[in-house]
């Protein structure tokens, strides 16, 4: 029988009771980078984070959470977010993807070169909820990565379906989002192509409910799925989820095309 919680679900305890607890999600981005190599494969830059921090010992992509400064209109700072203020929002979340990719990595990037694509936000349960919009963009091949040895211990970079097969052979970890964001762009043979498609496609928003299967296995569901109104993974009908096996995570997906 699989444990209840992976090292790398980074979703809490399902077993305590978060109805009445005020856990106001932080707003947060983050920047896939993508590069191609002189024989032409794709890989992605990861970012092992240090063990005493959030997410600490994963490997992510470049990002952190938006702070105040990075609003131009100061009423989104105060939480407001409506719809008059969703492109502020938008806007903020890239400018803090530009500071948090250079802060971690050295690398300038121009937020007009980034692509969104989704936007996820995790269930009550989470530690800390961090809401984060998810951007991708390309660096030359020769782009120079610079880590602090501090916040950032290592990186690399990978060809995204080798990093999924790492995480499965236990040899990195992976928070759902991230795995999910490699599958994606994995499934595209060149960073033109990713994105291209990424552009092309109905923004993906991920507002994660998690439950245990019939042998304590957790399972992250998402709209679509059937049992994601119910919160239960019984619910005969399409699938939209990550079942968090300890021998590599499993994606069902039968409702969304790509």
């Amino acid at each position: 029988m699989s444990s209840n919680k992976k090292n790398s679900d980074i979703y809490g305890d399902l077993d305590k009771d978060t109805k009445g607890i005020d856990n106001p999600l932080i707003p947060a981005a983050t920047v896939v980078l993508l590069r191609e190599t002189a024989q032409g494969q794709m890989q992605v830059l990861m970012l092992q984070k240090n063990l005493n921090i959030s997410f600490g010992g994963m490997w992510v992509f470049p990002g952190g959470r938006i702070d105040d400064g990075d609003y131009s209109d100061q009423k989104a700072v105060r939480g407001n977010l409506n719809q008059d203020l969703a492109e502020e929002s938008m806007n903020a979340a890239r400018r803090a993807a530009v500071r948090e990719a250079e802060e971690e990595t050295g690398i300038k990037l121009d937020s007009e070169d980034f692509v969104y694509f989704a936007h996820w936000s995790p269930p009550a349960s989470t530690p800390k909820r961090f809401a984060t919009w998810f951007f991708v963009a390309t660096v030359s091949s020769d782009q120079e990565v610079n880590v602090d040895g501090e916040e950032i211990l290592n990186h690399r970079w990978v060809d995204p379906i080798d990093a999924i097969q790492l995480q499965a052979d236990g040899k990195i970890d992976l928070a759902p989002p991230t795995w999910i964001s490699l599958y994606h762009v994995g499934r595209y043979k060149n960073a033109k192509d990713v994105l291209s498609a990424l552009a092309d496609q109905k923004d993906k928003i991920y507002e994660t409910c998690i439950v245990k299967n019939e042998l304590g296995v957790r399972v992250a569901l998402w709209a679509g799925d059937a049992g994601y109104d119910e919160e239960s993974v019984d619910v005969p009908g399409g699938r939209h989820r990550l079942v968090l096996e300890e021998s590599g995570f499993v994606f069902e997906n039968t409702v969304e095309q790509y």
